[in-house]
């Protein structure tokens, strides 16, 4: 088994989040690694771009990244990891994950897993390309359906 040094665990704030947490802090704990936990904001732009028009002052991203920094304090807070390492980063997940494991030198990534198939797997998801992408081990965590 590898001795992981540094897990990053990126965090949605699903329902699910608590579950694949729990699942990077024994991998943590049997690897007393350090543990670092991501949450990415994605572009809002992206979303609505053509569909609805948004003021250009309106700052969402900014507003919805200032957000995420509290709930991940709490997140770390309310499962006795408040000495973990938090960042929030505002992109696309699977690009942000993986840029971010490799600034921060992972050596393991912790992601949650739907368990696609079909057409839904073919049009992507996070974990997929996280799982394709990365240069580090990745453990996808089975959550939903």
């Amino acid at each position: 088994m590898a001795n992981y040094q540094n897990i990053l665990v990126a965090v949605d704030f699903s329902e699910e989040t608590g579950r694949v947490l729990k699942k990077a802090q024994e991998m943590a704990a049997l690897n007393q690694a350090t543990l670092h936990l991501l949450h990415v904001v994605e572009y809002t732009s992206a979303m609505y771009a053509g569909e609805i028009p948004l003021p250009e002052d309106l700052n969402l991203d900014q507003d919805l990244a200032e957000q995420a920094v509290v709930k991940l304090e709490k997140l770390a807070q309310a499962n006795g990891i408040s000495d973990a390492k938090r960042y929030v980063e505002i992109g696309i997940p699977k690009h942000e994950i993986i840029r971010k494991a490799e600034l921060c030198a992972a050596d393991l990534i912790v992601v949650g897993s739907h368990g696609r198939h079909g057409l839904q797997l073919l049009l992507g998801s996070t974990a997929n390309g996280v799982l394709h992408q990365a240069k580090c081990d990745v453990l996808a965590v089975r959550v939903g359906s």
